[in-house]
């Protein structure tokens, strides 16, 4: 699995475990409403906005704990 597929799946997994819609996804950690639907699309982001991204569900995850 390329690094930007693992990105698109724990995204997708995020979303699903929360119960979250795309675009609220995208407004709170991407600042695009469209971000998830464009994901989807074959949309790869670049590698420090997957990070920036990555980090800000971490901080969801641990404030959520």
């Amino acid at each position: 699995m390329s690094e930007i597929d693992a990105f698109k799946s724990t995204v997708e997994t995020f979303i699903a475990e929360r119960n979250l819609t795309p675009t609220y996804f995208g407004k709170q950690f991407a600042g695009d409403p469209l971000f998830v639907f464009q994901l989807r699309e074959g949309r790869e982001p670049r590698m420090q906005t997957r990070r920036r991204i990555l980090e800000a569900m971490n901080a969801a995850q641990e404030t959520a704990a």
